[in-house]
């Protein structure tokens, strides 16, 4: 998930959080807050696509790509979370850099960006779960947009109240997921036939137009599948030691799902037909009912919905707290920074979610992945690339327990990576993501001219973690 900051109400510290958290979360916690957030219901919704979309077992060659992208863009994250472990993530590395050059703008796009973006990714869960669901019923179109919006409805019925803490339900995911994976990679495992799965086309690979157009289109689905390798740096201000852990969780993490999603792709692919299985719209199910039979589809249908729904209650529960974080820090409208008076939690800020995440639910899942990569990329990943490099010219002396390696090539590699799939991503999608920003952008200006800060007024520049460091400097 893109965003999975966590705050209540309090006094907010340098950090743009709360007082209070504890350092808690260790090397294999925060590897698994990561990995459930990556896998959920993205690899039972999308092998289909990226099979079509890379014209057969050559999909392969899309997660291992998806897998050197993600890593050269956790590299970036790496350097920004050791140095500033704090919730917020992308906010606070956005506040920080920019902050010289546009005031606050970036991080109020980012903000505003998470607002399309995150619904977006809520959204291709429901309709996972709806997908799936109709094993059991069969459903008509209007019937599956209908419980999809259901679905959402539910999940934020089931948010709206006291929420002390997640950690039984991020551990129910983490189980869950793996058990889930584990079904279906043995039961392929039983009946493995390598003709099926490695059964490639005539030019599978080659320098044409339109391997690189497929590659590129597998490139997004496989983007989507990782999204959520930096869901630790959004917890950061609860990350022990965070020099030596921030790095290893994001790295172990896409070596982990890359693993599992190759795993998959391929026991699949070796019980069913590739051209089968781009038809298929359950493909958990179709490959393990192919195997086990009906109890065995029955079995696997149901955690695969039961791991999708903590995916997406997890992952709005802790990105209806982004907007909140950054309004309290005065970077975003003030509504959003208000708590429910009695059950004290961020219920603008969901609600607002629930309610795009409904309307998005609405729409196909392939023009759903195009559209939240396209507007993702703009600010959060592009943005954050920026980020670093301005930092580093900006802030020297900031202390880095981990910097970046081979720096600047992950950086390159990432933003060649970033263009080449939003400009795969279509022109829709693309017109979509610039037309949000542009109105975010107006949206910057009303507010900027309300609070009578830049344009409007002076920037505001306060250096909060190089100011944190040199304070605890002289107290020793």
């Amino acid at each position: 998930m893109a965003t999975s900051g966590r705050s209540e109400a309090g006094g907010a510290t340098a950090h743009g959080s709360d007082e209070g958290f504890v350092r808690a979360l260790g090397l294999f916690p925060a590897t698994t807050v990561n990995m459930s957030q990556m896998v959920g219901i993205g690899p039972f919704i999308t092998i289909p696509l990226m099979i079509s979309a890379m014209g057969g077992p050559q999909a392969l060659i899309g997660w291992v790509l998806g897998a050197v992208l993600a890593m050269a863009d956790g590299l970036v994250w790496a350097e920004l979370g050791a140095a500033m472990p704090a919730a917020g993530g992308s906010y606070v590395y956005l506040r920080e850099a920019y902050q010289y050059s546009t005031g606050r703008l970036v991080p109020f796009l980012f903000v505003w960006s998470t607002l399309l973006a995150v619904p977006l990714i809520m959204s291709t869960g429901m309709i996972g779960m709806t997908q799936y669901l109709a094993y059991f019923h069969h459903m008509s179109g209007w019937q599956t947009k209908a419980v999809a919006v259901g679905l959402t409805v539910l999940t934020v019925a089931l948010l709206y109240r006291r929420i002390e803490s997640i950690a039984n339900v991020v551990r129910f995911l983490w189980f869950g997921m793996i058990l889930t994976v584990l079904l279906v990679i043995v039961a392929t495992a039983t009946d493995f036939d390598p003709s099926l799965a490695f059964n490639f086309p005539k030019h599978a690979v080659s320098f044409s137009l339109g391997f690189f157009s497929g590659l590129g289109a597998g490139l997004l689905i496989a983007i989507y599948d990782y999204l959520g390798y930096y869901t630790a740096a959004y917890l950061g201000d609860e990350i022990e030691n965070p020099g030596y852990v921030m790095p290893r969780a994001i790295i172990f993490s896409i070596l982990g799902v890359c693993a599992i999603y190759l795993v998959m792709n391929i026991g699949i692919m070796g019980v069913i037909p590739w051209r089968e299985a781009t038809k298929s719209t359950n493909i958990g199910t179709d490959a393990v009912e192919a195997v086990w039979g009906h109890v065995g589809g029955v079995i696997i249908t149901i955690l695969i919905v039961t791991t999708a729904f903590a995916s997406v209650y997890t992952g709005l529960l802790g990105a209806s707290r982004l907007p909140y974080n950054a309004a309290r820090d005065h970077l975003f409208f003030s509504p959003f920074g208000r708590l429910h008076p009695r059950l004290r939690f961020p219920h603008v800020s969901l609600l607002v979610m629930g309610v795009v995440t409904a309307i998005a639910s609405l729409f196909s899942l392939q023009s759903i992945l195009n559209a939240l990569i396209a507007v993702s990329i703009i600010v959060q990943f592009i943005g954050g690339i920026g980020a670093l490099v301005i930092l580093r010219r900006k802030q020297p002396e900031l202390r880095r327990p981990y910097h970046q390696w081979l720096y600047p090539v992950p950086c390159i590699i990432a933003l060649v990576g970033w263009v080449y799939i939003f400009i795969s991503s279509g022109w829709s999608a693309i017109e979509l993501a610039v037309v949000w920003m542009a109105l975010g952008a107006v949206a910057y200006l009303i507010w900027a001219r309300y609070e009578k800060v830049w344009p409007f007024g002076p920037k505001e520049i306060r250096e909060a973690f190089l100011e944190e460091q040199r304070a605890s400097a002289e107290t020793g």
